[in-house]
């Protein structure tokens, strides 16, 4: 693990919750996207793969208390089930299937006036927990900023 490839992770964890946004709001009015399958569980995107992996060894800095990466976590959890129930509301329940239910996607339904209630409801949700993830986040890149290179490369 070093400095710069942590704290591009965490950048690119940044990029990855706009785009988790703009694909919820773009499923909730009903806009069809190319490329509308984004992860749905939370290990399942970069931030999780990143979290679960390599970023586990941070918990070990003397200046990041656990608190902020259990806050990270929990964060990052909640806003994929906020677009887990959006992508619901959408398409019905996501099935476990094979390849088949890989290449041909699921169709897009059309929500009704309580869904569409609900899906701005939990888009609005997605938003303020995306605004304290990023504060989370950013008071770990400020914290590995502050800690030496030496001291990151050898975790």
């Amino acid at each position: 693990m070093n400095k710069e490839e942590t704290l591009k992770s965490l950048e690119l964890a940044e990029i990855e919750m706009n785009r988790l946004l703009e694909k919820a709001k773009s499923l909730q009015g009903s806009v069809r996207m190319e490329d509308k399958f984004l992860p749905i569980e939370p290990r399942e995107s970069k931030l999780g793969k990143w979290f679960y992996g390599d970023g586990q060894k941070l918990k070990a800095l003397s200046n990041n208390p656990l608190e902020c990466m259990s806050n990270i976590e929990q964060l990052h959890e909640n806003l994929h089930k906020r677009y887990a129930e959006i992508y619901t509301l959408c398409f019905g329940e996501e099935e476990s299937g094979g390849l088949l239910s890989k290449i041909f996607k699921p169709k897009q339904k059309v929500p009704t006036e309580s869904e569409i209630k609900l899906m701005n409801e939990e888009y609005v949700s997605m938003q303020k927990i995306a605004t304290e993830l990023s504060g989370e986040i950013a008071r770990l890149v400020r914290r590995l900023v502050a800690v030496s290179e030496e001291k990151i490369n050898s975790l």
